[in-house]
């Protein structure tokens, strides 16, 4: 990915002046007069100064992926959460809570930080406070909340989102006049971010997927959806992301003959590019693929290969040796059906208010070396795009936009998730700094490094 100016000066050029900056800002005057070099520290300050503020974040000036995706890096995005006075027609409340929230119903843990959100977006909770002080969520509904999002996305340098279509919410989406994906459309474009639309096949029943599929793609089109300048497009044609296929838990497409049947008719009637979201064990067909020799056609069918990974390691070294045992074969597999490959990573996990049994915390974000090894693993090993899940996912905990930094910001009763989880103090926007740098690394603009190339003691809140 480049990075340009408006006078169309490449990155490169960009990288030379940061770095005369960098030396300029360092300039020493140990053994000099201070009267004789107060006037020139002064002029050289002006000048480190202009030429430090061009080198600093600046994702207006950025471009989008180019044509082949090389270096992307996007975000699972849900926009699922509604609340009583949002403006949304259902009025009520919506993936935060089952029923009214109190601290027994909660489906969420992790806590976001709403600090910096409109008004329009917030949703006060009924049954819990901060301090004394009313406590708040959101609701994804106004487009003030979404604008906020992609605006972090554009200053944290994040390439774009895959918007979350799931098959059996499409009547309670076109009743909602899709209005948080035709926001999405207009964030993206206000923010020069791209976007896609990810159809999740989660609950799909197998004599009707097929037709729903069909059916919304044409009114996609007639929204103009795929048409917009901020719609993520490879060489030319439209991306559409099908999540889903060969998932051997029950819920998912099972048969070979319909998933490669949706799959085709994207490429060949819809001549749209596909990527699939399929299971970590695509490769070998194990683990949590069906075993069906047939699915081995069904994925090499696919232009983009997705597989899932949430949940699938939960540790450091189970994450280097995932690389090994996944990441790697699964590069070569797809160089050889001439695939482009898109590896998943995670920040953490945590749904202990959605399953009351699991553990609080279950797999702990180590203040982000998780994330940052598992991307790491993937850079090094060769993979050229990226997709991290997920933005907004506090149902699961694993959200990277900006989250309370410690629990006495977070409501009481009931249990919430906060930064400091594994005993660190982090800023609220901790894990998108995180996100930046490895769209960094992905951007080419840094080598990779094993070690998180970040400490709290280089960045304040």
């Amino acid at each position: 990915m480049q990075v340009s100016d408006e006078n169309g000066s490449d990155d490169i050029r960009i990288r030379k002046r940061c770095k005369a900056a960098r030396s300029i800002k360092s300039f020493s005057t140990s053994g000099k007069r201070r009267s004789e070099v107060r006037s020139r520290h002064f002029r050289v300050g002006i000048v480190a100064a202009l030429l430090m503020t061009a080198c600093a974040p600046n994702i207006y000036s950025q471009s989008p992926p180019p044509a082949d995706l090389k270096g992307a890096v996007l975000v699972g995005y849900q926009g699922w959460f509604r609340c009583p006075g949002d403006g949304s027609p259902g009025n009520g409340w919506s993936h935060w809570s089952k029923g009214a929230p109190t601290p027994d119903n909660m489906s969420v843990d992790l806590y976001a930080d709403t600090s910096e959100l409109d008004s329009k977006s917030l949703c006060q909770l009924p049954a819990a406070t901060i301090n004394g002080k009313a406590a708040y969520v959101f609701s994804s509904f106004p487009k003030e909340t979404t604008e906020k999002h992609f605006e972090w996305m554009q200053t944290y340098g994040i390439d774009g989102a895959l918007v979350q279509r799931f098959i059996n919410s499409i009547p309670r989406s076109k009743k909602e006049g899709d209005v948080v994906l035709k926001n999405v459309r207009a964030a993206a474009e206000n923010h020069n971010r791209v976007f896609a639309v990810e159809y999740d096949l989660t609950g799909a029943q197998a004599d009707t997927v097929f037709r729903q599929l069909q059916d919304d793609w044409t009114y996609m089109k007639e929204l103009k959806i795929p048409s917009s300048r901020a719609y993520l497009r490879l060489k030319g044609r439209p991306v559409v992301s099908v999540w889903g296929l060969g998932l051997r838990d029950g819920r998912h497409v099972v048969d070979p003959v319909l998933a490669l049947q949706i799959i085709l008719w994207f490429k060949q009637n819809a001549h749209a590019v596909v990527i699939g979201g399929v299971p970590a064990g695509w490769g070998s067909l194990s683990g949590d693929s069906t075993v069906d020799p047939e699915w081995a056609k069904v994925y090499a069918a696919l232009d983009v290969v997705q597989p899932w990974t949430v949940g699938r390691y939960r540790n450091l070294d189970a994450a280097d040796q995932w690389k090994s045992s996944h990441l790697m074969p699964d590069l070569k597999l797809a160089e050889k059906n001439h695939q482009l490959y898109m590896p998943v990573i995670f920040p953490g996990f945590s749904w202990h208010n959605l399953n009351r049994g699991s553990a609080e915390n279950q797999i702990p974000r180590l203040g982000g070396e998780f994330m940052w090894k598992q991307a790491y693993n993937a850079r090094t090993a060769g993979a050229t795009m990226l997709k991290i899940a997920m933005f907004d996912e506090v149902n699961e905990g694993t959200a990277i936009f900006k989250a309370v930094s410690q629990r006495d910001e977070a409501p009481k009763p009931g249990y919430w998730l906060t930064l400091d989880a594994d005993d660190r103090k982090l800023p609220a926007d901790w894990y998108l700094r995180i996100s930046q740098e490895i769209s960094r690394m992905f951007h080419g603009e840094i080598k990779p490094t094993s070690k998180l190339p970040l400490k709290t003691s280089d960045v304040s809140k």
